[in-house]
């Protein structure tokens, strides 16, 4: 029947029980764009006319019994961004043709078959934000081309044949959130630049044959024994391990030969120390000539953008940082690394060290809309101080929130039973206020495009505030095309991955996940579809809540339901019927309906509709 629907777009047949094998005549559906058939019982190979869907963005096979190999002719499907095919029965290599997916945004290939070596071509699929190459036989070493991938967020390699040692050039992937190389052979020592990935970032290493110290950096801050026990020759300060020993006596060895070279050195020293003079005399005569935005210094807002020369307290940021040192390295992301820096004033800022602004298309543009974040003055957003630059480094300078990010809290036991269901509700609320005034209350509407949990960072008395605006855009009405596409993986709306525009109502999608997670305590995942199924039905408040929490009250359940009926509105398909974010606010701040059948426990959030 599908070769008689040209227009067909999209086709979403999960969750059913189905069975057969896939025909030939779906695919002659030229213009369809996404093609869901997951959870079923399809058997059989992926018919070779896969090639013909030049439109397709988004293909979800996963959790069936299909076999065979993946056919190389999807590499002439150019368009997709999506590809689902984990939970199979596939076998045979990764094909060649996948390098060639210059879009691809989302892989995910495990729980097969397969085997041969991860391709290092992968590293060609620049735009690849999730990597899932987990419950496989894959074999010999990790490509080092995947550090090609900026924008990686999951990479997960666990359970595989992998020998060799970790690449040490992953510590460049600065998005990175989930790296797991578990139940693997891996050998050698953990590479110390692992060390400087955020501490919010989940590691996991265990069942190697690892060995050597642990690194000190903020990575594995909090890293638990069950992320890297299995490994016999590991050491190191966290619980459970043995400690390392000391290089005390390795150092004595070294003593003679300093002794010898030392002077040597220190006339090289000296000559290059009289050469550097006389070049950072010229470059700051440079200087005072072309760096016209620096920060000026005030009693209430500590750095404000002006045409005051802020060469003084770029030098105190660098001594502060220690010249940006990884000791004081607290995250990083698309656009730059973030550092802690405490002034002698007391101050304690977070500073972010932007990429090379060359890069960007427009500076006087880039400086425009930093001047205008600058104003932005509302009790969830964080501050944003001002912006300082020179020849050398770019600066984006924002309050300092010590508590860290929800994600973090999250995915700490101790930590995410602190956050009860009056906080939950409160941080909630507080990023919808947020939002409502980005979209409704500036003078041109501020769309985020990337709002997760790792964007929300909470003060000492758990209040929320939404950061990186360093990558968020100024937005006109009908102008809002970019060609990147923008925020984290689970967290898109769908229409996102066709139609390249951030709105408002993309954020809009967002804050529907983000809201889940809270509830929940963890990415709601394969619940969203359950949550938006077309059947109506009951499910059972308890099976959306973080387990770790107490059972809530009557009224906070009460309160639970009303947030949970608007999460649900968030996530509609088309973003017409979405609410805005100023809706969503009012109806936080005054309690959405509720309705719940009589005589029953369950809450229904099935197609029950919300006046927005």
């Amino acid at each position: 029947m599908f070769d008689i629907l040209p227009g067909l777009n999209m086709m979403d047949l999960s969750n059913n029980h189905f069975y057969g094998e896939l025909s030939g005549y779906l695919l002659r559906s030229a213009n369809l764009r996404i093609l869901r058939m997951a959870n079923n019982n399809i058997s059989g190979f992926i018919p070779s006319g896969l090639g013909n869907l030049s439109q397709l963005n988004e293909l979800d096979l996963s959790s069936n019994q299909l076999t065979g190999e993946i056919p190389k002719e999807i590499g002439k499907v150019a368009s997709i961004i999506y590809l689902r095919l984990q939970d199979n029965q596939f076998y045979g290599s990764i094909p060649l043709e996948i390098g060639i997916l210059t879009n691809l945004l989302y892989l995910d290939v495990s729980s097969n078959t397969l085997t041969g070596s991860i391709p290092g071509y992968l590293g060609d699929c620049q735009q690849l934000s999730y990597l899932n190459l987990s419950n496989n036989n894959l074999s010999q070493k990790i490509p080092v081309q995947i550090v090609r991938l900026d924008h990686l967020s999951l990479l997960d390699l666990s359970n595989n044949l992998l020998s060799g040692e970790i690449p040490s050039e992953l510590s460049s992937l600065e998005n990175l959130e989930v790296l797991d190389l578990s139940h693997n052979n891996l050998s050698g020592s953990i590479p110390r630049g692992l060390g400087k990935l955020p501490d919010s970032v989940h590691i996991d290493l265990s069942f190697n044959n690892l060995e050597g110290p642990v690194p000190n950096g903020t990575a594995f801050r909090n890293a638990t024994i069950e992320e890297l026990k299995g490994n016999k020759g590991l050491c190191g300060n966290n619980a459970g391990l043995k400690p390392c020993e000391n290089p005390q006596r390795k150092e004595k060895g070294h003593k003679r030969v300093l002794i010898i070279v030392l002077p040597l050195v220190g006339s090289l020293i000296l000559v290059c120390a009289s050469l550097g003079v006389l070049i950072c005399c010229e470059r700051r005569k440079s200087k005072r000539t072309t760096n016209g935005h620096g920060m000026d210094v005030k009693d209430d807002n500590l750095f404000s953008i002006s045409t005051f020369d802020g060469e003084a307290m770029y030098r105190e940021i660098l001594k502060a940082t220690q010249e940006f040192s990884d000791l004081f390295y607290i995250g990083g992301g698309g656009y730059g690394s973030v550092y802690k820096a405490q002034l002698l004033s007391g101050a304690t800022l977070a500073v972010k060290r932007l990429h090379d602004l060359s890069e960007m298309a427009d500076h006087g543009g880039f400086l425009n809309e930093i001047r205008a974040l600058t104003r932005i003055k509302h009790q969830n957003i964080v501050n944003l101080y001002g912006f300082c630059s020179n020849a050398t480094h770019s600066l984006l300078v924002y309050e300092y929130l010590g508590q860290g990010s929800l994600a973090k809290i999250l995915r700490i036991d101790k930590e995410a039973t602190e956050l009860d269901w009056e906080k939950r509700v409160n941080i909630i609320r507080g990023v919808a206020d947020a939002l409502s005034y980005m979209h409704h209350d500036c003078s041109q509407p501020i769309v985020h495009r990337d709002i997760s949990s790792y964007n929300v960072l909470l003060d000492s008395e758990y209040q929320p505030r939404i950061s990186d605006f360093g990558t968020a855009k100024l937005l006109k009405k009908g102008s809002s095309n970019w060609s990147a596409l923008p925020g984290r993986c689970g967290s898109i709306a769908p229409e996102l991955s066709y139609t390249m525009k951030a709105t408002e109502k993309c954020d809009v999608y967002s804050f529907g996940i983000l809201t889940l997670e809270i509830i929940r305590g963890r990415h709601p995942g394969d619940l969203i579809d359950v949550l938006m199924s077309q059947k109506q039905g009951n499910i059972e408040l308890k099976e959306l809540l973080d387990q770790r929490l107490a059972y809530p009250s009557p009224e906070n359940e009460k309160i639970l339901v009303s947030i949970l009926k608007i999460a649900r509105s968030c996530l509609e398909v088309d973003p017409k019927s979405r609410p805005t974010m100023l809706v969503i606010y009012r109806l936080l701040s005054i309690g959405a309906p509720v309705v719940q059948h009589p005589g029953q426990t369950a809450v229904w959030i099935g197609d029950e509709t919300m006046d927005v």
